[in-house]
């Protein structure tokens, strides 16, 4: 080829690839521009991941720390769980009670050695075994004391036992003698645990106990039969002491005798009051003192406490009052004779504590919740020392009284209180004292009675002519008492009753005003020579309400001739004589029984057991009966049984039949009434309390002395 050809070949090929070099370098330089504009964005993202890759990096440091604390909370939680079971079961195996879990179906999840050890390491009560097995395992291999049960027939109650869904614990015993109480509770879950209280040691003292509570029972009937026995032993000789030391005391002594004489007398009571004091006391202490029922008069039966307690207040120149509430039912049903030692307690205290002034027993009533019933209340008030504020519940436990250098001075046991608040409490009501010293005391107790027959009032009727009735009474408090049954006059001052009554008839007899009756109130008993009108009448304090009615009411009709010409219709004489039946074994009381009755004009047969009573009454049937308990052969019930058959066999009117009795323990009230007896007298006996009964059954109501007494 030329060279000319060749040149422009060459040079269009060499512009050809400068163009292409050109366009290659002006990719090349664009593909430069991106791989920068790359590297760029590729060296920001790098930077942008080590940014990352370093908070990764600190966040996975973080967590590798929270975690390696974590990993150490979790190993000191393990550790401290491991720990409180640990110490949870070494507890659990430390006590002496047996512990277990079952679980919902009844098999055994936990137990302590305690619970396994009464199964003697049997195998088969492990954990995983079932309640089922574990009981059957526990009687066929003659564990349990089974008792009257046969074996399957324990196991079965024990399974109908452990479905039910309340149970209550149960005692089993094993065959070494221990007893283990088994107390079930079921958890929130569904599992039961199990506390089995080894109770072997307070089964051994219970039985200790009962055996101890059995002999002091025993020793508790011993003492009360010896207390029965010598209630009686040693009240028999006193009644005879204190009967002849009053009979001794009607004959004619010299100062010095009769001195000796009041001694002998007043100690004896004192020793008596004693002796009943802590006989009573050890009955109730027994629980072997029982409350009867039976009618009495409420107002009669204060009315003979204060007639009782009299002649010590005379002897100190105080006055006995008592106010009965005019609008208060005077039949109740209880126990008299129980109320009748709470009243002489109450107001013997207030004669003993009271040196001038008054003994006041007042008597209230309501009616109760029943409408046969009253709440009556008793309260007696005395003019004495008083009784400090801080000693006021003092006095009422056993044995105490208010120590002072005032208080002792006067003797006692300390037993009257106590007695008298066990026997209100024992009636259902409550007793209480108020009190200010050195100007008085008032004790006070009420009990429900329920209402003997209709509950009105039944007062006799009053004559129309009632204001020329003269009631004369210079005591103050009694005049107020007065005024409460209505009774007219003028208010008289506080001069002796006597001489009031004469100097009272003299001006009413100047002023023409005369008096159809005069009644004069004096304390205890006054010479028959006084100079009064015939129509003047002694009322002795304390008086019935009935009793002083009945007197004006039996008054004939006012006339106009003076008091002094009133004649009073005279009393019929007796067509017989009364014929008394008295059962006594002992000689002294036969003699004191005589002694005492012979100022009565009456017939007296006296025998010495009751086989003698019995035909005595059916060979000469008498008025009434005064009859012993304890005699030989037979005793006063049985003769009041036999008497109470024979008169029922032969159709006969039951006569009245009176116990003389000393015994206190055994022949209670509630004994003798079962056996026919009407009547309880207590020995001693008295004249006035054996004159009451023979005037009840006496002919024509009157009770005649002897010519010769």
């Amino acid at each position: 080829m030329q060279t000319n050809e060749w040149f422009p070949d060459e040079l269009r090929t060499r512009l050809a690839a400068e163009r292409a070099l050109a366009q290659k370098q002006s990719e090349l330089a664009a593909a430069n521009s991106k791989i920068a504009a790359h590297a760029r964005e590729l060296t920001e993202k790098v930077i942008e991941s080590r940014s990352e890759i370093a908070l990764v990096r600190s966040e996975a440091a973080q967590l590798r720390d929270e975690n390696t604390v974590v990993r150490q909370d979790l190993e000191h939680a393990h550790s401290a769980i491991q720990i409180a079971e640990r110490r949870l079961w070494e507890s659990l195996e430390t006590i002496e009670d047996g512990f277990a879990v079952f679980d919902t179906d009844a098999r055994l999840i936990a137990a302590n050695r305690a619970f396994l050890r009464p199964f003697c390491g049997l195998d088969d009560v492990r954990i995983g075994a079932s309640f089922e097995e574990i009981v059957r395992l526990a009687a066929e291999e003659g564990l349990i004391d089974c008792g009257d049960q046969k074996a399957e027939a324990w196991i079965t109650s024990m399974i109908d036992r452990w479905r039910q869904e309340n149970r209550k614990p149960v005692t089993l015993r094993f065959f070494d003698g221990t007893f283990i109480r088994l107390i079930e509770r079921r958890t929130r879950d569904g599992d039961m645990v199990i506390l089995a209280v080894d109770i072997t040691e307070s089964i051994a003292r219970e039985r200790e106990l009962d055996e101890a509570r059995r002999k002091a029972e025993a020793a508790n009937r011993a003492k009360s039969a010896f207390l029965a026995n010598m209630s009686h032993e040693i009240r028999t000789p006193m009644p005879g002491v204190l009967a002849m030391a009053e009979l001794l005391g009607e004959s004619d002594l010299n100062a010095e005798q009769q001195l000796y004489l009041n001694t002998i007398r007043d100690s004896g009571e004192a020793l008596l009051v004693i002796i009943n004091d802590v006989l009573d006391y050890s009955r109730i202490e027994a629980g072997k003192l029982a409350l009867t029922e039976a009618p009495f008069d409420l107002e009669r039966s204060i009315n003979d406490v204060m007639l009782l307690l009299q002649p010590s207040a005379r002897d100190k120149g105080i006055e006995l009052l008592l106010d009965y509430d005019m609008f208060l039912p005077t039949s109740f049903v209880g126990d008299s004779g129980r109320l009748r030692q709470v009243l002489t307690n109450l107001v013997g205290n207030a004669v003993k504590f009271t040196e001038t002034g008054h003994v006041l027993v007042r008597a209230v009533g309501l009616p109760g919740a029943d409408p046969d019933s009253y709440r009556i209340h008793v309260v007696v008030e005395d003019t004495g020392m008083g009784v400090p504020e801080e000693m006021r519940d003092h006095i009422f436990g056993e044995f105490n009284q208010v120590e002072d250098q005032t208080t002792r001075a006067f003797d006692g046991t300390g037993l009257g209180l106590p007695i008298s608040k066990q026997l209100v409490t024992m009636m259902g009501g409550d007793i209480w004292v108020d009190s200010i010293v050195g100007e008085g005391s008032s004790f006070g107790f009420n009990v429900t009675l329920r209402a003997a027959g209709p509950t009105e009032t039944d007062l006799p009727e009053i004559p129309a002519w009632l204001d020329r009735v003269l009631i004369v009474d210079p005591n103050p408090v009694s005049q107020a008492l007065g005024s409460r049954i209505e009774m007219p006059g003028p208010p008289w001052g506080p001069r002796d009753g006597v001489f009031l009554a004469q100097a009272t008839c003299d001006e009413a007899r100047e002023s023409g005003a005369v008096a159809a009756a005069t009644f004069v109130m004096c304390q205890g008993p006054v010479a028959p020579d006084l100079g009064l009108t015939e129509t003047a009448e002694i009322v002795v304090q304390p008086f019935l309400r009935r009793e002083l009615l009945d007197k004006i009411a039996a008054l004939p009709d006012a006339l106009p001739e003076p008091p002094d010409a009133v004649e009073l219709a005279e009393v019929p004489e007796a067509s017989r004589k009364l014929r008394v039946l008295a059962a006594e074994d002992n000689k002294t009381n036969q003699l004191v029984l005589r002694k005492l009755l012979k100022t009565f004009d009456i017939d007296l047969t006296v025998t010495e057991n009751g086989r003698e009573t019995v035909a005595a009454y059916r060979d000469a049937r008498p008025d009434i009966l005064l009859t012993d308990i304890s005699m030989p052969l037979m005793d006063g019930k049985d003769a009041a049984r036999e008497i109470r058959a024979y008169e029922e066999a032969h159709a006969l009117d039951p006569i009245p039949i009176v116990a003389m009795t000393a015994h206190a323990g055994e022949d209670t009230a509630a004994e003798i009434r079962a056996a026919g007896i009407d009547h309880c007298l207590t020995k001693p006996l008295r004249r006035d309390d054996l004159a009451q009964h023979l005037r009840g059954v006496a002919p024509g109501g009157e009770l005649p002395l002897r010519s010769d007494a």
